[in-house]
């Protein structure tokens, strides 16, 4: 027996009777402005006896949008009552997004200092660290380093990180390891990782490196690779002339003899420094003399 289908409610006549859109809008007046409410749009039955009517919204940004106000009647009632009246969006109605919480908002690159991640229960890129016991040197129990993890690594969180870091800023594809001269596979400053990472990434320890205490691949690279050097060319300085030979410059007697016998004079004894000085007087004099007498 085909299962019986439900009937869509009759429409009602006395639901969008003149008497029930006035009533719909007078529900409206207590909520918002009379001059918010637009034309009538019509009556959509719920079911039997109970329907919404619907009204256009003239609010400023609410493009789209519609009153809606259900009304119902008792069974061979006459009588129309309001029992809801709400704002609801039509086709085409501008929303706001989707509400995300928070913890699902976050990106990499927004937890600042002080933030704070939710701890997530079943995060898949971890696992109980007394499972992970292995040959693989990540999967190490916690009783085996006594660092007290109650978590480690998963190896879809290890692939996880590898791709991430592969194909981002800290692999081959970044611009700088596409115009560097040598690979960090050659560097002197590349530290291997532990475990199964080390096959394919370790840290740079090169202070004058922009990935300076960074995980790279070893087929990265930058301009501070160890043994690479840059091409030496000529100066673009003009050339230096000849030094100037000094041998047969005389040199010039600028008082120091002058200098040096006034020292002598201050040295000698006083009865001597008196008579000297009396006698060079007298000599000056007797050359001027001789000069006027002339």
């Amino acid at each position: 027996m085909a299962p019986s289908r439900a009937r869509a409610p009759k429409a009602d006549a006395y639901l969008k009777s003149e008497e029930a859109i006035a009533l719909a809008r007078a529900a409206l007046a207590e909520i918002t402005q009379a001059g918010d409410v637009g034309e009538f749009q019509g009556l959509e039955m719920e079911e039997e006896r109970v329907g919404t009517l619907s009204f256009n919204c003239t609010l400023p940004g609410y493009v789209g949008w519609r009153w809606a106000v259900t009304v119902a009647r008792i069974p061979r009632g006459r009588r129309v009552t309001v029992s809801e009246t709400e704002l609801l969006p039509g086709k085409g109605a501008l929303l706001a997004p989707t509400w995300i919480p928070w913890a699902e908002r976050l990106r990499p690159g927004d937890l600042g200092p002080g933030d704070v991640l939710p701890h997530i229960v079943d995060d898949e890129r971890l696992e109980p660290g007394y499972e992970a016991t292995g040959k693989n040197a990540d999967k190490l129990a916690i009783w085996e380093l006594g660092l007290g993890r109650p978590r480690v690594l998963s190896p879809e969180g290890r692939d996880a990180a590898a791709k991430r870091w592969y194909n981002g800023s800290h692999g081959p594809t970044d611009p700088e390891a596409v115009k560097a001269a040598a690979k960090c596979s050659t560097c002197g400053f590349l530290t291997p990782l532990a475990g199964s990472l080390r096959r394919v990434f370790g840290v740079c320890t090169n202070e004058w490196s922009a990935r300076d205490g960074q995980v790279v691949s070893y087929d990265h690279g930058c301009g501070a690779h160890s043994e690479t050097d840059v091409a030496h060319v000529a100066t673009a300085w003009p050339e230096s002339r000849a030094m100037v030979d000094d041998s047969t410059l005389v040199p010039l007697d600028l008082g120091q003899g002058e200098a040096a016998e006034a020292s002598e004079a201050d040295e000698a004894p006083a009865g001597k420094g008196a008579k000297a000085g009396k006698a060079g007087k007298a000599a000056k004099g007797g050359r001027v003399a001789k000069k006027a007498e002339g």
